[in-house]
């Protein structure tokens, strides 16, 4: 038994790999990152400012582009909002009740998450479109859906319902309802326990979540492309915008506003990184299953 004993404590562990291997590892993890992610990065950049920053700061307030950033701060401003009430009450309902049919509201959330843009938007256009079956009520009332901003929200909110939601619903089923039980038994109404009581403790998940879906509302490209009709000035996100210049050869506007869409990404990064720093705890609570 002894013997035994010395041999389990002397085999090596695999976090105990040679230095070699060590190195080689590390080396490959860089070199991947380096080609497929910092390098392109540094290329959008370095075309970006290719005119100089004259150049840059013209195509960036270009009358389009300026149009292209309002609209997707717009969209990104109405669905983000609604997607976070949609996620609360989602959560709270999965976590706090048992009902018949729980597991297939929990498998419709995650719906977008396995359903591709394009079709999402596909969706929308067969729903509102001029040969669908509200397509006549809808022009006859002057309604407009498909081809106009209306349509650009339903398709981001389609798209980012998931990411409030599944921050959530892990979260408030790891703490249970005894806090709500015992704010509730004494005396406090339905508002004041969700607002002294839960919200506060899933504050840090409901952020992270909000982080996650603003930054996808703000770069989605498939679901929009279908539903906007690439109006320029009108229908046109940044995403939308970045395709056109490209294909019309103005690369330097193009991956100018690329840049505005690469710094969104760096800014949601930095602000997940502090997320996870400050509240690491909470947040590794949020994704147990």
């Amino acid at each position: 038994m002894a013997e035994a004993t010395t041999v389990t404590l002397s085999s090596p562990r695999a976090t105990q790999e040679r230095r070699v291997t060590r190195v080689l590892l590390i080396t490959g993890a860089l070199t991947f990152l380096a080609l497929l992610l910092f390098l392109p990065l540094a290329m959008v950049f370095a075309e970006a400012f290719r005119n100089g920053w004259e150049g840059f700061t013209a195509a960036i307030t270009e009358p389009d582009a300026l149009a292209a950033v309002r609209l997707t701060l717009v969209v990104a401003a109405i669905a983000v909002p609604l997607n976070t009430l949609f996620g609360l009450a989602a959560a709270w309902t999965v976590a706090k009740f048992d009902f018949r049919g729980k597991s297939v509201l929990v498998t419709l959330i995650d719906l977008p998450f396995s359903v591709s843009p394009v079709i999402s938007g596909l969706i929308y256009v067969l729903l509102f479109g001029s040969h669908s079956l509200l397509g006549q009520w809808l022009a006859e009332n002057n309604i407009e859906i498909i081809f106009a901003v209306p349509g650009i929200v339903l398709a981001t909110v389609f798209v980012t319902v998931p990411f409030v939601a599944r921050e959530l619903i892990p979260l408030m089923q790891e703490q249970g309802a005894e806090e709500e039980e015992a704010a509730l038994s004494l005396g406090a109404s339905g508002w004041q326990t969700f607002w002294r009581v839960t919200l506060p403790n899933i504050r840090w998940g409901l952020l992270y979540g909000v982080l996650l879906c603003n930054a996808r509302a703000m770069g989605e490209f498939g679901a929009v492309s279908v539903v906007s009709g690439h109006i320029r000035g009108m229908t046109n996100t940044t995403p939308l915008h970045v395709e056109i210049l490209y294909n019309e050869y103005n690369f330097v506007a193009a991956f100018a506003v690329a840049c505005l869409l690469a710094l969104l990404a760096f800014l949601t990064l930095g602000l997940k990184s502090l997320l996870e720093w400050r509240h690491g705890a909470e947040l590794a609570a949020s994704r147990r299953l």
